[in-house]
């Protein structure tokens, strides 16, 4: 990282060190700079944290000649980014945030390389703050796949389990090109048909996983039968550095559309312990709290679907959400700015006999059209 004061004038600037990933994320798929200034320019450690350093390194190895600058104190980023080249990459990530923060941005940027992408990261794959490696898995590809990103090599293995603070997991992230997005109308979830999930322990007993299962299905089993919680204990070398358990459960609806919830113990050292009987039955509340929000895509989903229906066909795409996260909004702002495409957003209140869950947003927009430029022609 080459470090200089004259920044870049032109592209577009931002203030402060919230929501930096979607900017870097936006910049390098639409091909604008982006200066962003004043980055905790006021805290008592300023400048960029480790993960988010971390975060930009990881930009440099799927990206062919991107400029990056730095100031001294870390608190002025300038990104140019480069051409999205892909292929094989290794990654430490920094241990602060899970790799959980790393795989949604690879997510929005893999179809789009020049060669399909093989990415193994190594970190925390389970934390309470990011969304974990299993959920991106259960519920992030398959909407993938609607926009017709596909192929034998989209898959996403757990080799190791590492919870929070030691880490010591590994994960294989493997995506081929797409040439373009297919649009799509997402605008029926359908009725709940299965609920599935994974109980994870790693270093502590094996026990503990079927606790979780248990407590869980308590609540569950009142709404429906067809429930099957997988319990995955990993030993030895495959277990990561620290003790902990975690529960991600995802629900199926007949239209294939996947709503979840999930929720990992407190990592060891911080905070109150949780038991896993309280940790299965809050899951499950959660997953239900979920379904009850709807929509196509769950609430850690959203702001994937707004940006491969913003990328798409110029053509119109329609996607039924749940109510919108903080996160999301501000998405759909960094859209309008990198991408200048605006959304139809229409408010659909369900009546009160129809068992709908809460209100609606029915999100309209036309792709840009956008088109892999980077891919090889064969």
């Amino acid at each position: 990282l080459c470090i200089n004061n004259n920044m870049a004038s032109n592209g577009l600037s931002y203030d402060g060190c919230n929501f930096f990933r979607q900017r870097l994320v936006l910049s390098t798929l639409s091909g604008k700079h982006v200066k962003i200034k004043n980055i905790r320019s006021k805290d008592d450690n300023p400048g960029l944290r480790d993960f988010e350093a971390s975060f930009v390194r990881l930009l440099d190895k799927v990206t062919n000649g991107s400029r990056i600058e730095i100031n001294q104190t870390g608190t002025m980023l300038f990104y140019q980014p480069g051409l999205l080249y892909g292929g094989s990459v290794e990654h430490d990530c920094n241990l602060q945030r899970s790799i959980g923060y790393y795989l949604e941005a690879l997510l929005m940027l893999a179809p789009f390389m020049k060669t399909p992408l093989k990415a193994t990261l190594r970190g925390v794959t389970n934390d309470p703050t990011d969304p974990t490696v299993d959920l991106l898995k259960s519920t992030a590809l398959p909407l993938m796949k609607r926009f017709g990103i596909d192929g034998e090599g989209f898959d996403l293995k757990v080799v190791k389990r590492g919870m929070a603070p030691g880490g010591g997991g590994e994960v294989v992230f493997t995506c081929p090109v797409c040439r373009t997005m297919r649009p799509v109308q997402l605008t029926d979830p359908g009725k709940i048909k299965r609920i599935r999930g994974v109980a994870y322990s790693v270093r502590v007993s094996p026990q503990m996983g079927n606790r979780i299962v248990e407590s869980a299905r308590g609540v569950l089993n009142q709404f429906l039968p067809d429930i099957y919680i997988y319990t995955d204990h990993m030993k030895g070398a495959n277990s990561g550095k620290s003790p902990g358990f975690g529960l991600t459960l995802v629900a199926e609806t007949l239209d294939g559309c996947f709503l979840s919830a999930e929720m990992s113990s407190t990592p060891q050292g911080q905070g109150d312990s949780v038991l896993p009987e309280d940790l299965g039955r809050n899951c499950a509340k959660l997953l239900l709290q979920e379904v009850y929000r709807g929509g196509c895509v769950d609430s850690s989903n959203q702001s994937l679907a707004l940006l491969l229906m913003t990328l798409g066909q110029q053509d119109v795409s329609k996607v039924l959400l749940g109510p919108l996260s903080p996160y999301t909004i501000e998405f759909l702002r960094h859209i309008r700015d990198f991408f200048q495409v605006m959304f139809k957003i229409k408010v659909q209140k369900p009546s009160e006999d129809e068992r709908k869950g809460g209100e609606k947003v029915l999100m309209t927009c036309v792709g840009v059209g956008y088109s892999n430029i980077n891919k090889t022609v064969k």
